[in-house]
């Protein structure tokens, strides 16, 4: 694809191999950032090398923060223990 054009959906789902309605999904959730795409009425065209820029780390917010262990202080009396949740499941009577 052209470095600059602007294409429809159907050729970025194909580029990413993921469908219409993934594309559609990460325009509403961020994942493509608004220069990426124009939209003109209800009509969209997208800009594939602006799109890989932003998933690969370019642009986009980090959708998996990274997450840092920190052990809690027991002794602290706001500090609970982790409770364990038990599933009761009888595969007879819940399908």
């Amino acid at each position: 694809m052209t470095e600059g054009a602007f294409v429809p959906i159907e050729k970025v789902a194909n580029h990413f191999c993921v469908t219409v309605h993934t594309i559609r999904a990460w325009v509403r959730q961020g994942h493509i950032p608004r220069n990426a795409y124009v939209k003109v009425g209800n009509t969209y065209r997208f800009s594939v090398s602006r799109i890989t820029e932003a998933l690969t780390g370019g642009n986009m917010k980090d959708p998996t923060p990274e997450t840092v262990a920190v052990e809690p202080n027991l002794e602290d009396e706001n500090v609970q223990e982790p409770v364990q949740l038990e599933l009761n499941f009888d595969a007879d009577e819940d399908v």
